[in-house]
């Protein structure tokens, strides 16, 4: 059986270590393999604070899963397994429906302990969902969602289709909290039943 596992040989796990690699190899910053692995490592550690725990992995053969590992949600009595396709988009990265299609192409790909039931996919990009995004997900057979996370890594949308409620969102929502002292900073939070709920 095939499994997933780093591509770096272990050389780095988050985003501090990554910087250093890169310095000490002499890797472009601005090249896509660093955007896109910078990128992956801040989506991991942002969304720890929503109840996630991911590991990045990569590499050859797989099937473009960039992030794996749970999801602790406040309506189910066990953390989801969730696999992600991140996309540090440039300017002109269109995030449309064929990233949907890409993402279904992953669950076939995932590896073991990853399949069956209790699994969510989810494509995280740096641009909201455009209306192409939103009409693929709800059409998908597979529990799927989408978040929105910019570079500094601010979460600004979070979505998901109706299988994703059947494998364990169902009463999940997603709400706004400011932050005390400053009305203008906001963060977003899961709720459950509508009211406020931390992983």
């Amino acid at each position: 059986m095939r499994s997933l596992g780093t591509s770096d040989g272990g050389e780095h796990h988050d985003t501090a270590s990554y910087a250093t690699y890169a310095q000490r190899t002499g890797l472009d910053t601005n090249s896509t393999t660093y955007v896109g692995t910078h990128y992956e490592y801040q989506v991991a550690s942002t969304l720890r604070r929503l109840g996630f725990d991911l590991k990045r992995v990569g590499g050859r053969g797989d099937f473009g899963i960039d992030l794996i590992g749970t999801w602790l949600v406040p309506s189910s009595p066990r953390p989801l397994r969730v696999i992600m396709q991140c996309k540090a988009a440039a300017t002109k990265t269109i995030i449309g429906p064929r990233l949907i299609r890409e993402l279904e192409g992953a669950f076939v790909g995932a590896p073991p302990g990853w399949r069956g039931g209790g699994v969510i996919g989810l494509l995280v990009a740096q641009k909201p969902a455009t209306k192409g995004v939103r009409d693929s997900l709800g059409r998908s057979r597979w529990p799927m969602g989408f978040i929105s996370c910019l570079p500094d890594g601010k979460v600004q949308q979070m979505l998901w289709n109706r299988q994703a409620e059947d494998e364990g969102l169902a009463g999940v929502g997603v709400g706004i909290r400011f932050s005390e002292g400053d009305h203008n900073a906001q963060e977003l939070v899961l709720t459950l039943q509508g009211k406020p709920s931390t992983p």
